[in-house]
């Protein structure tokens, strides 16, 4: 009795994943805004660079790499697949392995201050257990010469 009450959980549990997995699929308002990435949401599944240093859930260090298509190159390796890359913008995505959860990177070359600034973001779900600011380190760490 006790077996077949922790399947039904389990097959549960899996269904609600896979039905979150699904909706992660579409993508939300992303882009530059006035010159910006974009806030992060009030949830701690996201990071950006552009966030005052008094949020520290969200705010995190610019890259300062200076080749654009080595940053390119560094998203790429990292697992992300670029969906829009311009002379001081691009958008990629990372899927997770197992249901397909996408969360979005978005990276900002600002001449002027010679930083890129960086935002990664969960499409669904309240917190992402600091996969997004991982992934912003381990961009980061391939950028290393």
């Amino acid at each position: 009795m006790l077996l077949t009450g922790l399947a039904v959980v389990a097959v549960v549990l899996i269904g609600l994943f896979a039905v979150r997995g699904w909706q992660s699929q579409t993508p939300p308002a992303l882009g530059p805004v006035d010159g910006h990435l974009r806030a992060c949401p009030d949830k701690p599944n996201c990071v950006n660079s552009e966030a005052p240093a008094s949020d520290g859930g969200h705010a995190i260090a610019p890259l300062t790499e200076s080749d654009w298509q080595a940053v390119r190159r560094a998203v790429e390796s990292a697992g992300g697949t670029v969906m829009q890359a311009d002379d001081d913008y691009l958008h990629a995505t990372f899927a997770s392995r197992l249901f397909r959860f996408v969360d979005d990177v978005e990276l900002r070359r600002d001449a002027a201050s010679g930083f890129v600034h960086i935002r990664s973001a969960s499409r669904v779900g309240h917190s992402d257990f600091g996969v997004n600011r991982k992934r912003v380190e381990a961009i980061r760490e391939r950028l290393k010469p």
